[in-house]
């Protein structure tokens, strides 16, 4: 196949490259390729299609802003999440620019041409001026290297993997992991298998969900552009104030959410020493919070057995699980709920830049752009959902929208002018080190827990440290000074 030439190349196709897609073709920029290396588009929601998948942000504003949809419930379910992808996709015509199947393994900056080369796993290759990474921080599933886990002759997948082939019903089964995903998964296989057998590393606190189902009434009423609008704008200032708890007052997120959330546990797990395996031993908001209404009873049930860390996996064999207690649990499946590469690796792909710079020397120390978007000595080039974008009190696509702007200023600065665009290594480290000043103040950092929200450094790297409106202030105001414009032959090519 002869290397495809376009003006902006976007690697990925969730709402992160929607969201550039759409705001490309509303800046008259219709030269683009969305590349997606799964046979689909769509990305996260399309993907995570595990059992009891559900949204934990409310759905209004979990959404594009100017792409009103008429939600069944206040916390959608992912079919339907995948059916609003799919109407935004076909909207605005964007499998006509999608090449599926086209899995990126290096990305590498020609100094020569002032473009990038990118290339699949197959060989295919495009090159583009412009190249806005969207691959998403959740894309990159992990499954820690479990002795003997090659051994085990039952099924096993990730939940970023679902095998809808498999029947678990009547099964023993095994959910390792109590994050976000298992706490959907597990209330929703409990009342079909015949053992469930979950592996805690460490327990999360659990608030109740708040979820309401809407009449037909009011799913008519949302698909009015202002009255979607008037709902999201509710929505978006009640969570706002939420960060003066993750920030500034710990004792707010003690008396606010940590109280409440220990009379959910009160009240919905009798059995005393469940209850304390349940227990946090830290902060409440220091980890993901986990809102469900059904994760608690489901853990109470007679054929359901919550191993802690002290009866943790010594090994998996041909039968199943070993315990570090000894015991042997004979399983049918096991499900890998153990979360996502999201600040190390969030980058799937090799990533070469000016002057034969590669990303794993740049972020030698930890992940860091400005931003969260933009890296010095990588022109051109535009990370969605990059290091610190992460939010805690409210939607992520907010956060992805407010990188747009930045990131459409930037493009049409660069295209004005006919040259490449490179943020300055002073702007980003001067960016950096006022987040991580910044983020001492938090939960994340302070809380006394370790998550992945840290890199291997110990940096907190998923997360912005504010008000998610600071931020889109900072990406609306565009500044050349924080930047370079590199134009004719590129000396440190």
């Amino acid at each position: 196949m002869a290397q495809q030439i376009v003006e902006v190349a976007i690697i990925g196709t969730g709402f992160g490259g929607q969201s550039t897609a759409i705001n490309l073709l509303k800046q008259g920029i219709t030269d683009f390729v969305m590349l997606e290396r799964r046979a689909f588009m769509g990305g996260t929601w399309c993907q995570n299609s595990y059992p009891g998948a559900q949204v934990d942000v409310q759905s209004p504003l979990y959404s594009l802003a100017q792409e009103p949809y008429p939600w069944s419930q206040m916390f959608t379910t992912q079919p339907e999440l995948e059916a609003y992808t799919n109407k935004v996709i076909d909207k605005y015509g964007l499998r006509d620019k999608a090449r599926l199947n086209f899995n990126v393994q290096q990305v590498r900056w020609c100094g020569e041409t002032l473009h990038w080369l990118i290339t699949s796993d197959s060989g295919e290759q495009v090159q583009a001026r412009f190249v806005v990474s969207a691959q998403g921080p959740l894309s990159n599933p992990v499954i820690p290297d479990f002795p003997g886990r090659e051994r085990f002759q039952g099924e096993s997948f990730h939940t970023n993997h679902w095998n809808h082939d498999f029947d678990y019903r009547g099964k023993r089964v095994a959910v390792i992991g109590s994050g976000a995903s298992a706490a959907q998964v597990i209330p929703t296989i409990t009342p079909d298998v015949a053992q469930l057998h979950v592996f805690q590393r460490s327990p999360h606190w659990v608030l109740p969900r708040p979820d309401r189902v809407f009449s037909p009434r009011v799913r008519r009423w949302l698909g009015k552009r202002w009255v979607y609008q008037t709902l999201r704008k509710t929505i978006y200032w009640a969570l706002e104030w939420r960060v003066f708890a993750f920030k500034y007052t710990h004792g707010l997120m003690r008396f606010f959410a940590q109280r409440p959330a220990l009379k959910h546990l009160r009240d919905q797990v009798p059995n005393a020493e469940l209850r304390a395996k349940l227990t946090p031993d830290y902060t409440i908001g220091c980890k993901r919070i986990i809102v469900s209404n059904t994760l608690y009873p489901a853990l109470s049930q007679p054929h359901v057995t919550l191993h802690s860390r002290e009866d943790g996996i010594a090994e998996i064999n041909e039968r199943g699980i070993q315990t570090t207690q000894g015991q042997q649990i004979d399983l049918d499946l096991i499900v890998y709920s153990t979360g996502f590469d999201a600040t190390d690796g969030a980058v799937g792909y090799e990533l070469i830049g000016r002057g034969g710079k590669h990303l794993q020397e740049a972020w030698h120390e930890f992940p860091r752009a400005y931003l969260g978007t933009a890296l010095p000595q990588f022109p051109n080039l535009f990370l969605v959902t990059g290091p610190n974008t992460g939010i805690g009190h409210t939607s992520a696509i907010f956060v992805i929208e407010s990188q747009m702007k930045y990131i459409m200023q930037a493009i049409r600065y660069a295209r004005d002018q006919s040259k490449s665009i490179e943020v300055t290594a002073q702007a980003e480290a001067d960016y950096t080190d006022m987040i991580h000043r910044e983020m001492r103040k938090t939960v994340w950092h302070s809380g006394g827990c370790n998550s992945w929200y840290k890199s291997k450094s110990g940096h907190v790297i998923a997360m912005y440290p504010g008000f998610s409106f600071v931020y889109r202030i900072m990406a609306s105001r565009f500044k050349p000074q924080h930047h370079v414009l590199i134009g004719g032959k590129d000396d440190n090519s």
